[in-house]
């Protein structure tokens, strides 16, 4: 049996599981708020108070994060428990149409 010194001075810990998401809508909510900062700095950049790389940043997330939500809507498939959780490959899965 350790000693409590050697248990302090080496912790073993166990990672907990990973958290079962749609990465379809954590993607899509990202790319909201992409669109909304993009209108914001298109309003402030017609008003001439950011610059206009600003926008063409925001314009950018906008873009990646669609690109993101159309690979998460390809790849990814949704348990068939209704929890909207995505399950790996292998493993029983609802077939979106």
């Amino acid at each position: 049996m350790p000693s409590v010194l050697s248990t302090l001075m080496h912790p073993q810990r166990t990672p907990p599981p990973p958290i079962d998401v749609d990465l379809a809508k954590v993607m899509g909510v990202g790319t909201a708020v992409w669109g909304v900062a993009l209108l914001v700095t298109g309003l402030l950049w017609l008003v001439g108070t950011v610059p206009g790389t600003w926008p063409c940043m925001c314009a950018a997330g906008v873009v990646l994060g669609l690109v993101g939500v159309l690979w998460a809507r390809r790849n990814g498939r949704l348990a068939a428990d209704g929890s909207g959780a995505m399950v790996r490959p292998g493993e029983q899965a609802l077939n979106r149409p």
